[in-house]
């Protein structure tokens, strides 16, 4: 089941493009089917999905790969990954729906983006280190051509920046997975076997070492302060589809590769570099939140937001390592709310970049100051930025509040002071409702006049989005049921 959801849209793009005389609205519709039949099997998959006992993975594959270095091809997922799976489904089935007018190279569009899925997929049910390094490489290398090839503005110099940035990081990701490998008795590159040896625990100096690295990479990718200049100016020069899915999914990446790798790996070297992980988080969201206040340009707005969102789950799992007293509850909330912030963050800010899609396609800017009025000539896309907008401030109904409540609930009981992250939330609510204001209200004027409102396609990719924040806001229970358990053994993995 996971090797078919992992490479039928691989088998799908190497079709398309081994097909050069099959027509563009083909391709496109070709790219939609392939992308909802994944959707599909994901859910299939869920439906059969039952919590595994600690230390398994539930679908588990495993085959022989490269036997000399003890490496496998080893899939399986847990209620850490599984959520992110459908996610990611969700969020490229949205992206295929959005590109259905698109006339710049649909055929290797669809090609590219259906590649960027498999890998995506794969990193995610990954189940051994060089597997996880070779997807989270692949990923890098897909998105580069994605903002190289089409994107707007600056596109050349953003791709490469993002490249060589997350490049390096991935470098650093490397060197801190060659460590545990050899530190390993008998040496495995097997995340089951890993998380099961903890193999640094008793040296500090190395473990802190090779966790240092691990968190490197996987904060480049985050991206978390000060490894985050790459991202406003690779999402203001890509296109919707491409910063839908940079931020939706590739950048939980690094978030997933926290809960999974470096918690239950290295657990010693995680509690005692537990405080400098919060002070990044903290940092990470306040600053996020204060530079996207300062924005005009609204892409660059939710690029910043990104910062922001991305600095809660880095608060929580920081407060996951502070194993003094009884906090195991409030810790295990915390994680619980990390992988909900990383599904609802991906739901939101895809939306929220499609939208900006729409303002790039009928007026060429992304100028907050250039539109006004804007929801008179355009009332469905002032509803539907309006609810992302209250989604991602975290407004109570919606997946935004669950993931923030949980986030919180567990990290003030566990340490107190992460209370001075709240202000984040305040700084995101004023940034929204300016935004809300400049664009929409008052009389139509500017790059307002002649607004074409959204067209059906663009309805049907963003809508799916927004309603799902919103069942998750409302009826949170059939994620919860899913992550809980995993976020508890987590917590009982760094607790060791």
């Amino acid at each position: 089941m996971l090797s078919l959801i992992v490479f039928l849209p691989l088998a799908a793009a190497l079709a398309l493009l081994a097909l050069p005389r099959l027509g563009d609205a083909a391709a496109r519709w070709t790219w939609v089917v392939v992308a909802a039949t994944d959707l599909a099997l994901v859910v299939a998959a869920w439906l059969r999905y039952e919590t595994p006992t600690a230390g398994q993975l539930a679908f588990e594959e495993q085959a022989a790969w490269i036997p000399g270095v003890n490496s496998s091809y080893h899939l399986g997922v847990d209620g850490l990954s599984l959520p992110l799976i459908a996610m990611t489904a969700v969020i490229f089935l949205a992206c295929a729906i959005f590109a259905l007018r698109e006339t710049d190279r649909p055929r290797l569009q669809a090609a590219l983006f259906l590649f960027l899925q498999s890998v995506s997929m794969g990193l995610f049910v990954a189940a051994d280190l060089i597997l996880f390094f070779v997807f989270f490489d692949l990923s890098i290398v897909g998105m580069y051509f994605v903002i190289a090839g089409w994107g707007h503005g600056n596109a050349a110099r953003s791709a490469m920046k993002f490249f060589l940035y997350t490049f390096l990081g991935s470098l650093a990701l490397l060197v801190g997975f060659i460590g545990l490998y050899i530190a390993a008795d008998p040496h495995t590159f097997d995340m089951v076997e890993l998380a099961e040896q903890t193999p640094l625990a008793g040296s500090s100096l190395t473990g802190g070492l090779v966790l240092a690295a691990i968190l490197v990479g996987l904060a480049v990718k985050t991206p978390t302060v000060p490894f985050h200049t790459w991202l406003p100016p690779a999402h203001t020069d890509a296109p919707a589809i491409g910063s839908a899915v940079l931020a939706g999914v590739l950048l939980k990446m690094g978030t997933y590769g926290f809960v999974r790798i470096a918690m239950p790996m290295l657990p010693e070297a995680w509690r005692d570099w537990a405080w400098v992980i919060i002070v990044v988080g903290i940092v990470s969201v306040v600053y996020g939140a204060l530079v996207a206040l300062a924005q005009t340009n609204f892409k660059r707005m939710v690029a910043y937001t990104s910062v922001n969102h991305m600095g809660y789950i880095v608060l929580a799992v920081g407060a996951a390592g502070l194993v003094a007293g009884d906090t195991s509850l409030a810790r295990s909330v915390a994680v619980t709310g990390a992988v909900t912030q990383m599904v609802s963050h991906g739901l939101i800010t895809g939306a929220l970049f499609l939208l900006a899609g729409v303002l790039q396609d009928r007026a060429a800017t992304y100028d907050m100051d250039s539109y006004g009025g804007l929801a008179g000539p355009a009332p469905r896309f002032a509803a539907f930025f309006a609810i992302g907008a209250f989604a991602s401030l975290g407004l109570p109904g919606l997946s935004g509040f669950i993931a923030e409540f949980q986030i919180f609930t567990g990290s003030i009981a566990a340490a107190p002071v992460t209370a001075v992250a709240l202000v984040g939330i305040l700084l995101t609510a004023a940034l929204f409702l300016r935004a809300l204001q400049r664009i929409f209200t008052g009389e139509t004027r500017g790059s307002s006049v002649g607004f074409t409102d959204l067209r059906a396609a663009e309805v049907w990719a963003v809508a799916p989005l927004l309603v799902l924040s919103l069942l998750i806001g409302v009826f949170p229970r059939p994620l919860l049921a899913v992550i809980e358990p995993a976020a508890e053994i987590a917590v009982e993995l760094v607790g060791r």
